[in-house]
């Protein structure tokens, strides 16, 4: 387990994790200076402590806490897998989870980062492994997939407890197979990015087609 626990919760403890409306990403109030702060979600934030870095606090706002126990579960039931990051346990409103490397879809998307075709088959192939372990794997987005060593490791599963599809990922493939080569090895504006993640979430993805959603995007990035 992690090395002098007390003192990395004590740092964890100076910082303080705020949701925000709409779906937006969380506010962090507060710093510690052993802390770095490696991902920002709608319900938590992610740090890696300088004493501990093979380690990441996955830290949820406050009410947002009653997931950290839905979450660890969901874990218990994947077990190991190649396809996600390990769970040790939690502390309060904190995940205590492995620390993967690793550039994320969205950051490949902004820099221009190659996203291979094993990264889509990765995550199909974890999805039925997830289904397998009867979880439901949603909420499957370009911000929770990281591109590791050519491969896929998904960093987020709290939603894999609810029932229902989101969409997500089936509109993410698509688009992938689509209309990925028109970007690849593209550098896309985050302003841009920002954009139709925005406008995504606002338009409601359950009641929009495939097409619906990719005219509106696709004359935005012609467009710029």
């Amino acid at each position: 387990m992690v090395k002098d626990f007390e003192s990395v919760m004590n740092s964890l403890s100076k910082i303080n994790v705020l949701s925000n409306p709409n779906n937006e990403p969380v506010t962090i109030i507060g710093n510690a200076e052993d802390m770095k702060c490696v991902g920002i979600g709608t319900d938590a934030a992610v740090f890696q402590s300088e004493s501990a870095p093979s380690y990441a606090f996955k830290i949820y706002a406050k009410d947002k806490a009653a997931k950290v126990m839905l979450e660890e579960s969901v874990y218990r039931q994947l077990g190991d897998s190649p396809f996600f990051s390990t769970c040790y346990g939690s502390n309060g409103n904190c995940l205590i989870l492995s620390y993967e490397e690793g550039k994320t879809l969205f950051d490949c998307i902004l820099e221009g980062i190659h996203i291979p075709e094993q990264v889509i088959q990765d995550v199909d192939e974890a999805r039925e492994y997830a289904r397998s372990k009867g979880l439901n794997p949603r909420d499957i987005h370009l911000k929770n997939v990281l591109l590791q060593n050519g491969r896929a490791k998904i960093i987020d599963v709290s939603e894999y407890a609810i029932s229902g599809n989101d969409f997500r990922w089936e509109h993410l493939k698509n688009g992938y197979e689509q209309y990925y080569h028109l970007i690849d090895g593209k550098s896309v504006p985050v302003a841009v990015v920002e954009t139709v993640r925005k406008w995504y979430n606002r338009r409601g993805k359950n009641s929009l087609s495939f097409e619906e959603i990719t005219t509106p995007i696709l004359k935005l990035f012609f467009k710029n």
